[in-house]
């Protein structure tokens, strides 16, 4: 029979992965609400916290493959959240008038969403969370 603490690392990843799947569902719901992805929303929020940001910048922040960028940013473009502009070899991307009332209206929901899912842990308790997670992308 094997021991609790030998399984530990499964039992990690259960918890952890739960706990993933159940935000992001809940996550997924919010958005899907507003008419925006994840990916985009993603995007929408790297944007807009630098004003402007190149596509290669953008493609190493976000969650998506790079592979992906390309194609959101057109369907971003579709939509008019975003414009982009060549320079030189560059392409800049910056978020339309639309964008940024999405920007404004969507980013702090979601944040006080996402910080709401950790509310059970103490301040400390998060902080050591995050350092933890940290470790283990190492």
């Amino acid at each position: 029979m094997v021991k609790k603490e030998e399984r530990l690392g499964v039992l990690l990843w259960f918890r952890f992965s739960r706990f993933y799947n159940r935000n992001m569902k809940l996550t997924n719901q919010n958005l899907r609400a507003v008419g925006i992805s994840t990916a985009q929303f993603d995007c929408i929020a790297q944007i807009g916290l630098d004003k402007e940001i190149t596509q290669q910048q953008l493609a190493e922040k976000l969650v998506v493959t790079k592979g992906n960028v390309t194609q959101l940013l057109a369907k971003l473009e579709q939509l008019g959240y975003i414009t982009r502009t060549k320079t030189g070899r560059e392409k800049h991307i910056t978020l339309t008038e639309k964008g940024q009332a999405c920007y404004r209206e969507n980013v702090p929901k979601q944040e006080a969403f996402q910080q709401a899912q950790f509310d059970k842990l103490t301040r400390d308790e998060q902080k050591e969370l995050l350092k933890l997670l940290k470790k283990l992308g190492e």
